[in-house]
C-alpha cells in the first residue's frame, strides 16, 4: 500500500460574496517554487467564478485575490464556471473548465499567455441530445447500460420542461502534443474517453459526429475495481514519467449511503495515450477526515491538480465540495507501486 500523507486544508470560504459557500477542486499550475492555484469559488446559490491564490512551495499562501479571476459571460456559463484544469503548452496556458448553465454542463477552453487575460473560445465538446448520442454511439457497437442511467435518469427527467444536451465534464489537456497532437480526456459517464487534434478547429459539429460514430474506440477507461465501480472521471492534468503518463482520477462508489469519491492513479503509455498498462487496484486516497468526509457533498476527494517538490508529488483536491485541501506522496513509491499492476 502507498503511504499518503494528509496535508489539510489550505483554502476555505470566505465573507467575500463571489466565494461565500464554498471552495473547491482547483486548477494548478506550478512554475519553480510558485504554485498558481485557480479555483471554483461557490456564492450562495450555488454560483461558481474562478478564483486565484498563490502559494511559495507546496503549501504556503501568499497571495489571493478578493474578487474572481474569470466570471461567466455567456449564456452556456451562466450559472457557473465550474472545476478547472490548466496546463501550459509552450507559452500558452490551457484553462478548461465545465460551463454550467443552470441545465448543461459541458467542457470549454480559455486560453492566456499570462494568466491574467483569458480568451475564452467556448464549449468545445459534442453539442447533441442523449437520442442523437446513443443513435451515432450504438452504431459503433452496443454501450454501456450506464449511459443511459446517467443521462435519461439523472440528467433528462430532471429537467423534463427543458432540452438537456449530454454532459460532457472533466475535460484536461495533456501537458504537451504527442505525435504532434493536442490530446485531451473528457468524461461522458461512466467513462473516461481520449481526444487528438491538431488543432482545436477541427472540434466541429462533423468531427464530433464521426467520434461518436465510433464511441467505444475512444472509451480509454472504465470502471474496473469496486471502489470505482459507480463510475470515474478525470482529475489531475496527467504527468509525465520514465514509466508512463501519470494518471490521478477520481471513482466514485455507489453505496447504500450515497456516494463516495476517491482518488485514484493509473498509467498510460507514453507514445500511445490510449494504452493503459497499470491502475492501482485499491484507491490513492479516500475520505476519512470530517472536513472530507462532510461538506456540501458528503464523502469527497476530487483531485483536480499537481505539484512536484524534491520527489513528493502533492495532490490538490476539493473536499465535500466545500474547501480545498492537499495530500502527498513519493512519486517513486508511487510508480513502482503502480508497476506491480501492469495490465
Amino acid at each position: 500500500m502507498i503511504s499518503i500523507k494528509k496535508e489539510g486544508i489550505i483554502l476555505s470560504e470566505t465573507d467575500l460574496d463571489f466565494e461565500n459557500d464554498g471552495v473547491l477542486n482547483p486548477a494548478i499550475i506550478q512554475e519553480g517554487n510558485t504554485v498558481h492555484i485557480l479555483y471554483r469559488a461557490v456564492r450562495r446559490g450555488n454560483y461558481s467564478t474562478i478564483g486565484y491564490a498563490k502559494l511559495e512551495g507546496p503549501l504556503k499562501v501568499v497571495e489571493r485575490k478578493k474578487e474572481p479571476l474569470i466570471i461567466p459571460t455567456t449564456d452556456d456559463e451562466i450559472h457557473g464556471i465550474e472545476d478547472p484544469r490548466i496546463i501550459k503548452i509552450d507559452n500558452i496556458y490551457y484553462l478548461t473548465y465545465c460551463a454550467y448553465d443552470g441545465i448543461n454542463a459541458l467542457g470549454s477552453l480559455a486560453t492566456s499567455t499570462d494568466l491574467i487575460h483569458f480568451e475564452k473560445h467556448g464549449v468545445i465538446v459534442p453539442l447533441v441530445t442523449y437520442k442523437e448520442f446513443y443513435k451515432l454511439a450504438e452504431c459503433g457497437g452496443h454501450l454501456n447500460e450506464k449511459y443511459k442511467r446517467f443521462h435519461i435518469h439523472n440528467n433528462i427527467e430532471k429537467n423534463p420542461n427543458k432540452e438537456s444536451l449530454l454532459w460532457d465534464k472533466n475535460l484536461i489537456f495533456f501537458p504537451r502534443t504527442i505525435e504532434g497532437k493536442l490530446t485531451f480526456l473528457h468524461r461522458i459517464r461512466p467513462d473516461i474517453q481520449i481526444v487528438s487534434v491538431k488543432n482545436i478547429k477541427e472540434l466541429t459539429k462533423e468531427f464530433w459526429e464521426d467520434y461518436l460514430l465510433h464511441f467505444n474506440e475512444h472509451i480509454l477507461m472504465t470502471s474496473k475495481h469496486e471502489h470505482e465501480i459507480g463510475y470515474i472521471g478525470g482529475g489531475c492534468p496527467p504527468i509525465e514519467t520514465k514509466a508512463g503518463w501519470l494518471i490521478i482520477y477520481h471513482g466514485v462508489h455507489d453505496t447504500s449511503e450515497g456516494y463516495v469519491y476517491s482518488a485514484c492513479a493509473a498509467l498510460l503509455d507514453l507514445r500511445d495515450p490510449p494504452k493503459e498498462l497499470s491502475r492501482l487496484p485499491y484507491p490513492l486516497f479516500k475520505p476519512e477526515l470530517p472536513w472530507e468526509l462532510t461538506g456540501y457533498v458528503n464523502n469527497v476527494v476530487f483531485p483536480t491538480g499537481t505539484a512536484l517538490f524534491d520527489g513528493r508529488l502533492y495532490i490538490y483536491y476539493g473536499a465535500a465540495d466545500k474547501r480545498i485541501a492537499v495530500a502527498s506522496v513519493d512519486l517513486e513509491e508511487l510508480i513502482t507501486e503502480l508497476l506491480h499492476f501492469k495490465i
